[in-house]
């Protein structure tokens, strides 16, 4: 069958925004638990993990299924193939389960869901010492920052530093995504107008 695409010439099963050739933040950032994956790695998943020979599919000790979100695959491959970087920021208690997590899951695109990921940031603590990490290995701004993660607490990276964050109710998906951009876009084009009634 072949691909559907839409009258406006995108890819429906894509994000708009990786295809309207508007601007994207220099870096995004995307917290793991309940935002990437549906699952608390540190608590639901029991090591040692194994891959199953199927895409996006990994078994832990119990033989239970740990899986990304279904649209975050075609979103990191896609990703990859623009000029920004893509970070891991999670406080999980379990940074090498995690990491492990992220080498067995498989995309169907081709390549393990840690070969996307440029920076990682993957141990306990504060989301705002996660952001100053990442802000010094990459000398970005924190306005050109883009950060996804389902939990209100971690706003303080916006209050605190000016990241842009976008709370994530049930995981990264293109809608989501496409929230997240449009925000970012919107805040950089009010800064800019800020910047010029100044002048």
């Amino acid at each position: 069958m072949p691909k559907t695409v839409s009258p406006t010439g995108h890819d429906p099963v894509l994000p708009a925004t990786l295809q309207d050739g508007g601007p994207l933040p220099k870096l995004i950032a995307f917290d793991l638990d309940y935002t990437l994956w549906p699952f608390w790695v540190d608590t639901h998943v029991t090591a040692p993990l194994k891959a199953t020979g199927q895409y996006n599919k990994v078994h832990d000790r119990y033989k239970d299924v740990w899986s990304f979100y279904p649209d975050v695959p075609s979103i990191l491959y896609h990703l990859r193939s623009k000029e920004l970087k893509i970070a891991a920021a999670s406080r999980t208690h379990t940074p090498e389960l995690a990491r492990e997590m992220l080498s067995l899951l498989q995309l169907e695109q081709g390549g393990r869901g840690i070969d996307y990921f440029d920076e990682f940031e993957i141990y306990p603590g504060s989301k705002v010492a996660h952001f100053r990490s990442l802000q010094k290995k990459t000398g970005l701004e924190y306005s050109e920052m883009l950060f996804f993660d389902d939990e209100a607490r971690n706003r303080n990276v916006e209050k605190e530093l000016g990241v842009q964050m976008i709370l994530v109710p049930k995981g990264v998906n293109n809608e989501v995504f496409d929230k997240g951009v449009l925000a970012w876009r919107k805040r950089q084009k009010k800064t800019a107008e800020d910047v010029q009634e100044e002048e």
